[in-house]
């Protein structure tokens, strides 16, 4: 299933539910107010992305347009959303997907040494 950048807030939203923003920070190991900033539409950098996508207990792959039920094909892409404020090049961008698929392929390899052993 693949989830678009704009669902990341309305998850956090349902997850947290009636606990406070603080409370729910913690638990996601992020300050309040970037937990409220990312609940309110703004996209969060590829480190808080993890935090929160691991607190949501949901594959950051589902974000990306990786689908993993594929996984012994190599993937060609990864899609990444920027929305509201182009605040990221497009050099930046294209870099950060190719580092993110560059994180896929080593993740892939090490995990292929790690199982056949």
């Amino acid at each position: 299933m693949s989830l678009s950048i704009e669902e990341l807030g309305r998850l956090i939203t349902r997850r947290r539910g009636s606990q406070g923003i603080r409370s729910a920070a913690t638990q996601a190991d992020v300050s309040p107010a970037t937990l409220s900033r990312v609940e309110n539409g703004h996209l969060p950098d590829l480190a808080t992305f993890a935090k929160i996508c691991r607190w949501l207990d949901v594959d950051p792959a589902q974000f990306l347009g990786i689908d993993r039920t594929r996984a012994e094909e190599p993937v060609e892409r990864a899609v990444v959303h920027f929305r509201k404020k182009a605040t990221v090049s497009v050099e930046t961008a294209n870099s950060l997907g190719a580092m993110i698929l560059a994180a896929q392929r080593a993740r892939k390899a090490r995990s292929d040494l790690i199982g056949s052993s």
